[in-house]
């Protein structure tokens, strides 16, 4: 429907107008609170203030309400029945079962996307691989910059994603993207305490040895290679995060109360 159409219809175009714009506004809200949920701007257990957040995001409360209930489905917010809002707890058990499911699923889901990819799909995966390298060039000689981390970290998303694709399961592809924006979220908590990024590992190698797996069709290789890239990331997280008591579950509570 032409913005002509929509002029012509009287009342009805309006509403349709209106729609319309609502929906753009809540879906801009959405991600702007996805996005610093993740980024830790909105720590674990803090009350999400309606009021507060119509000031900071430029919306409205009925626009936020819909973008905060839509992050209930993303598991990064919880509701609190007539109490509102608050971004969701961290726990090294939920890192770990997290984990799991995202090594089971992608696991499954490069096997399929090797069956079924073709010469399409294999210069995608080539193409994410080349650009994660040079962002991680960028990133180790600048590791303070926050554009530049922000940059590595949507080009290694891509990288990962691109060895999915070609899996013809949407419902797998599309439990791996929400698994994958919770692990982006432990990744910046890691970044934002750990002194040392990987450190006595290469992780550019490892993305290396997994992208040349693929392109040899050697599934059984690739799908280990990912189980053990992921699970040494994981062992990184955990004992990092538990040696400085960041998953200790009475400060969680503290923080939580403090929030209120």
């Amino acid at each position: 429907m032409s913005a002509k159409t929509l002029k012509k219809t009287g009342p009805a175009g309006a509403n349709v107008r209106e729609s319309v714009k609502s929906g753009t506004l809540v879906e801009k809200a959405h991600a702007a609170l996805r996005k610093n949920i993740i980024a830790g701007r909105h720590l674990p257990g803090e009350k999400l203030r309606v009021e507060h957040l119509k000031r900071d995001y430029g919306v409205g409360g009925g626009t936020l309400r819909e973008a905060l209930t839509l992050l209930i489905a993303d598991k990064l917010v919880v509701a609190e029945g007539q109490r509102g809002f608050r971004v969701a707890l961290v726990s090294a058990d939920d890192l770990v079962d997290l984990s799991r499911i995202r090594i089971l699923l992608e696991k499954e889901a490069i096997r399929q996307s090797i069956a079924h990819g073709d010469d399409e799909w294999e210069a995608s995966v080539v193409s994410a691989a080349h650009i994660l390298s040079r962002s991680t060039k960028a990133f180790a000689e600048n590791p303070q910059d926050q554009a530049v981390f922000d940059e590595w970290e949507r080009r290694h998303r891509d990288f990962h994603l691109s060895l999915l694709s070609a899996a013809p399961s949407e419902w797998t592809r599309y439990f791996l993207t929400v698994a994958y924006q919770q692990y982006e979220r432990y990744r910046h908590m890691f970044l934002a305490v750990a002194e040392d990024f990987y450190k006595d590992r290469d992780a550019a190698a490892e993305h290396v040895a997994i992208l040349e797996a693929v392109l040899a069709r050697d599934a059984d290789l690739a799908v280990r290679l990912v189980e053990e890239h992921l699970t040494r990331s994981l062992d990184e997280w955990v004992g990092y995060f538990e040696k400085v008591g960041a998953f200790d579950s009475s400060r969680a509570a503290l923080s939580a109360g403090q929030a209120d």
